[in-house]
């Protein structure tokens, strides 16, 4: 199994988009572990508590830049300021249904604004790599139970998939028409989990809202599947991408990244009781009248050409995954250092370990 190298990203310019989200600021504080110089791009947090500002994501970063990647001048002189090695492109909007509830500013953001930022970069000389973050939801779902290989037709029945697709196709346009043999890569990742997400409409913060307040969770669609994912795994696999695209290897220009099909994908009823039992919840769920919004009912990825190409592999299964997510949020439920549990998360991981803080045992296991 290939490990993130800090050698390579010790003294690189780093500019991370979206640094102040959930993922975003994991990987600001990975890359600041492993000597990166980052400069991060991002609107400011949208949730009270956040990651960024429980695990002291800014003072990490080299330069934390708080603006709207809709404004194309703005961008333009941030990515010029930064004089990035390398970008990593993750702020987006990036839920389904507020991408129904304001369609227009979902395509915006993910649509303009990854225009915006290519069309920035190519002033930027003798970049290394760009990647381009987008989702499992890029492709085409005739809802077949199909886990979705890289040379699948993309789609997008709700406007957030849409616009993620739409941000694929951009970023494959600006590829072959500007960047000559600069690689310009996009990663499709799964669902990610992890501690210190508190989005709305996510599943985890969820559960972690529900059982402060002791009541039961609201599951709208309890039987649909997901390939679950632990942010480090996920963030592992964008970084081998890059290591390997910038070290000369051929690789294709898109990735999915996700957890084995045979061991990682589960119902969100079984996702929540497990995540449940290690939190030491005993209030149970109910199902939630759904709205009149589609959501798929099964996603999957084939992560074949990950594995093969760059040696990549889930170092946390799903078990592993929900166990350390749970203890994240029991640790800052005992009120301890989240930065320095964050941290040494990251810390264990790069080691080939888990930091378990709290004696609960999930089984994660269908029916």
């Amino acid at each position: 199994m290939s490990r993130v190298s800090p050698e390579f990203w010790a003294g690189r310019r780093v500019l991370l988009t979206g640094h102040t989200g959930f993922k975003g600021s994991w990987a600001a504080l990975w890359l600041s572990q492993m000597g990166a110089r980052v400069s991060g791009i991002a609107l400011r947090p949208d949730s009270t508590p956040a990651l960024f500002d429980l695990a002291g994501v800014e003072a990490a970063c080299d330069d934390s830049m708080i603006l709207d990647i809709r404004d194309a001048d703005a961008l333009a002189q941030a990515v010029e300021k930064a004089r990035p090695d390398i970008i990593i492109h993750m702020a987006a909007q990036a839920l389904v249904r507020p991408s129904y509830a304001d369609p227009l500013a979902t395509m915006a953001a993910n649509v303009m604004g990854t225009a915006n930022l290519l069309e920035a970069a190519k002033t930027v000389s003798n970049i290394g790599a760009i990647l381009i973050v987008t989702t499992d939801k890029v492709y085409e779902n005739p809802e077949t139970g199909q886990a979705f290989a890289e040379t699948d037709p993309l789609g997008g029945h709700d406007p957030y998939s849409a616009s993620k697709a739409a941000a694929e196709i951009i970023t494959a346009s600006w590829r072959r028409s500007f960047y000559g043999e600069t690689p310009v890569l996009s990663a499709r990742a799964g669902n990610v989990i992890g501690g210190g997400d508190f989005s709305v409409d996510r599943i985890v913060p969820d559960i972690w809202r529900a059982a402060r307040a002791d009541a039961p969770l609201q599951l709208r669609y309890p039987h649909a599947t997901r390939p679950w994912q632990h942010v480090l795994d996920c963030l592992a696999g964008y970084f081998l991408y890059i290591e390997a695209a910038v070290g000369g290897a051929e690789v294709p220009a898109s990735l999915n990244f996700g957890p084995d099909v045979a061991n990682g994908e589960a119902s969100v009823a079984t996702l929540a009781e497990a995540m449940q039992k290690a939190l030491g919840v005993t209030r149970g769920w109910v199902t939630d009248q759904p709205p009149e919004l589609h959501e798929m009912g099964r996603l999957a990825l084939d992560t074949a050409r990950a594995r093969g190409l760059l040696g990549w592999r889930d170092r946390l299964d799903t078990t592993a995954a929900i166990r350390q997510t749970a203890d994240w949020y029991r640790a800052l439920d005992a009120g301890e250092d989240m930065a320095a549990r964050t941290r040494a998360e990251i810390a264990a991981y790069e080691e080939g370990g888990a930091v378990r803080t709290r004696d609960q045992n999930p089984e994660v296991s269908e029916g």
